[in-house]
């Protein structure tokens, strides 16, 4: 399922790409048949490519399936089973194998659920989330209602600044997922590889100084805050955890411009695209927050998704490693050395995010 952000920010609309089947010129996601020599993301990524002309770091980890009923050219209709892996876009295509045989479009979620025909599909799209968020109610104090409704503007502003301070800890923490976010999607692009590398591992080195500078607001407003929304050290936990992810990512940018690695394989690669997709939950998860109550189980939905992610970066991990080791077991020590260490940055980036996924776990359990 090919998708992207439409901006920059946790409110930025997320679109998907559908393109039309041949046969009837229904909406679809692009689909097809693998075969057991690729990996069925890898297959996904490719028919992507094939049927939607586009590009992208696609995650291992699947959304979910659905299915739906295809008629073959014998006159037999049969039932398909079709894994959903989710594709940040990073490359569209002027030009691509099925162009003239199909038309694609960017939709917005809903507008995508709603054009395709399979039901559980339809279930998959709106669950991809980002509209769910943007949507979310803002707390809003009966104070301020009262103020607002009783037009007692100054006089109520000076009340205010007699009550003790809350702290604006929400806003830091979606600030801070806009660079985790960002970060994220650099690191999946860097891990294509080719001359654009150096670009990329700027971007994430300039995002982990954004994301240090929120951590430091964090922290003081920890200490000067009288009313906080959560336990202190939830507080400190859930945003040491987010900064832990985004400091890795920095290390493996630098890793990479130091060695001058300009190619990447297949198990780095998929370990990037885990690392694109834990972001966006991360960052889906983040004004869930400000109701956890009435969040909750979106935001458990939102943090199993990120552990079962973390134990298929583990396997990931593991396989990449294995495959280094034979491929340098013969000599040349060194590129096998370098490989170990970006392996080892990606596997913590993704150990962060499962941090992440276990702080919110806890305010979920003790606050809804």
């Amino acid at each position: 399922m090919p998708y992207r952000n439409v901006g920059r920010g946790l409110r930025a609309p997320v679109q998907v790409l559908l393109v039309t089947s041949r046969e009837s010129g229904r909406w679809v996601i692009p689909k097809g048949n693998f075969a057991n020599i690729v990996s069925p993301h890898a297959a996904a990524a490719q028919e992507a490519e094939e049927e939607a002309g586009v590009r992208g770091a696609v995650c291992p980890t699947p959304l979910g399936t659905y299915r739906y009923r295809k008629r073959k050219g014998s006159g037999a209709s049969l039932m398909y089973d079709v894994e959903v892996f989710p594709l940040a876009v990073s490359e569209e295509l002027s030009d691509w194998k099925e162009k003239k045989q199909r038309q694609r479009r960017w939709f917005s979620l809903s507008e995508a659920a709603k054009s395709v025909e399979e039901p559980d599909l339809r279930d998959l799209i709106r669950s991809f989330n980002s509209s769910e968020f943007n949507q979310v109610a803002r707390r809003v104090s009966v104070l301020s209602v009262v103020a607002e409704k009783s037009k007692v503007g100054p006089m109520f502003a000076w009340f205010q600044r007699l009550l003790p301070k809350t702290g604006n800890f929400f806003e830091l923490f979606e600030a801070h997922s806009v660079a985790l976010t960002a970060a994220g999607e650099a690191i999946g692009r860097l891990m294509q590889g080719g001359p654009a590398v150096h670009e990329n591992a700027q971007e994430i080195f300039e995002r982990e100084h954004d994301a240090d500078d929120i951590i430091r607001e964090v922290l003081t407003t920890v200490r000067e805050t009288f009313l906080t929304p959560f336990d202190r050290s939830a507080i400190t936990a859930l945003i040491g955890s987010m900064d832990d992810a985004i400091d890795e990512m920095q290390a493996a940018a630098s890793a990479i411009e130091l060695y001058e690695m300009r190619e990447f394989g297949q198990e780095m690669k998929d370990m990037g695209a885990i690392i694109v997709d834990s972001a966006r939950l991360v960052a889906e998860a983040m004004p869930l927050l400000r109701n956890v109550g009435a969040n909750g189980s979106r935001l458990h939905e939102l943090t199993e998704r990120l552990v079962r992610m973390e134990g298929h970066a583990d396997e990931i991990h593991s396989a990449g490693l294995k495959a280094a080791f034979q491929a340098h077991r013969g000599g040349n020590a060194i590129d096998f050395i370098v490989k170990r260490e970006i392996f080892k940055h990606l596997e913590r980036i993704v150990d962060a995010f499962e941090d992440v996924a276990n702080v919110i776990d806890g305010i979920v359990i003790d606050h809804s």
